[in-house]
């Protein structure tokens, strides 16, 4: 049995904090305006309203949703707000912005309302390299929430993880 191997990993004290096990389930829809401008330009409010009258809603049911002009127009705030009106019923999320600012702003909620009793002076590793798209800003706020929690944090892979923060 001297040659037996032995996984110190797992047998260490490290806890594992892994953002892809939050990761919410879902399609992500991005809604780009620019065909609904006049010219790709200028919003006209009545012809403007008449694409969202005719637009099938239905087909954002459990999308997340990113509202968005690729284009550089302006475009009045009422104009999302009417869009959001008409996609709340059907999208789980919504917000202005790119495909990285909705992760975000899940994230922000989902390491809000993280239950972290279990992380109270352990030594915890952030596990990186995901495989979904977990967006910087996550592991940001994750690690403002744990530091006062933690006695130690690290990030990566337990075999290969960089320091980040240690109690005295």
């Amino acid at each position: 049995m001297e040659n037996e191997i032995i996984n110190r990993v797992a047998n260490s004290k490290l806890v594992v904090v892994d953002l892809e096990e939050y990761y919410p389930k879902g399609p992500r829809t991005v809604f780009d305006i620019k065909d609904w401008l006049f010219q790709e330009l200028v919003l006209r409010e009545k012809d403007f309203r008449e694409h969202v009258k005719q637009h099938d809603w239905s087909q954002y049911q459990d999308h997340y949703v990113a509202l968005t002009c690729s284009v550089d127009a302006i475009i009045p705030a009422w104009a999302y707000m009417l869009l959001t009106v008409h996609l709340e019923p059907y999208a789980k999320a919504i917000i202005l912005g790119s495909l990285e600012d909705l992760e975000t702003s899940l994230y922000q909620d989902i390491i809000q309302n993280l239950e972290t009793d279990a992380y109270v002076d352990q030594m915890l590793i952030i596990k990186g390299c995901a495989h979904k798209p977990v967006p910087t800003n996550a592991y940001i706020l994750l690690s403002q929430k744990l530091k006062p929690l933690a006695k130690s944090i690290m990030y990566g892979e337990a075999c290969s993880s960089v320091p980040l923060f240690k109690r005295k």
